[in-house]
């Protein structure tokens, strides 16, 4: 609770963010390297704070882009013996003991979710966000996959295989949007939340604070 109540002292000053999954494996040379750091500068400009988990490989090149665009990086740091040290391309910098309290946190304070390349942490990132979602225990908002080739394999098992034998519903694979563009990822996540954005929705927090400050306006039309 500790954790969850200080991640929300600090997200709750910085208006809506995206929160952005990915492998801590991906190298600075790897072309998703590229296209997250492209990402997370281009959120950036458009006003939006990234959030991502604070470790190298696809979390540091988020994290850059979005530092050097001068916005709001956020890192959700956790210790691992895979990610002995945080990156150092974070404005605000949250520490986490515990898997739970750390993706609370991812939902908190987002308008759009956002997953590159990843491994098991990246899938039970994405497949959590996409539950809480398709149970309605959070608002809808944007999920969107950047690898064409990467994610083909992943979805075209989804179609064979849970929707083909109904265990999930025809319009739950609409959850997702898979792209290589990223002017399609900005429109997409300025269609489905411009009306909260107009609206000063509050962001979805874990937990109910008093004296809450209204969150900015933000349009990221491209």
């Amino acid at each position: 609770m500790s954790e969850m109540e200080a991640a929300a002292e600090t997200l709750q000053e910085m208006g809506w963010g995206v929160s952005i999954f990915g492998s801590a494996r991906i190298r600075p040379d790897s072309k998703y390297y590229k296209l997250a750091e492209a990402l997370g500068a281009r959120l950036a400009k458009a006003g939006l704070t990234v959030i991502a988990g604070g470790g190298p490989g696809i979390m540091e090149a988020a994290n850059k882009g979005a530092y050097e665009a001068g916005g709001h990086s956020v890192g959700l740091n956790i210790s691992l013996p895979r990610e002995p040290h945080n990156n150092h391309y974070q404005t605000h910098s949250l520490q986490f003991d515990y898997f739970y309290s750390r993706k609370a946190t991812f939902v908190m304070h987002s308008a759009a979710y956002i997953a590159l390349p990843g491994g098991f942490g990246t899938l039970d990132e994405l497949f959590e966000v996409a539950t809480l979602v398709q149970t309605r225990k959070m608002p809808a908002a944007p999920i969107i996959l950047i690898g064409k080739e990467f994610w083909a394999g992943l979805f075209g098992w989804i179609r064979d295989q849970l929707l083909a034998n109904g265990l999930i519903s025809p319009g739950d694979i609409d959850l997702f949007l898979i792209t290589d563009d990223l002017d399609e990822v900005l429109r997409h996540i300025d269609t489905h939340c411009a009306d909260c954005f107009k609206r000063h929705e509050e962001p979805t927090l874990p937990i109910e604070r008093e004296n809450t400050p209204e969150p900015s306006t933000n349009s990221i039309t491209p």
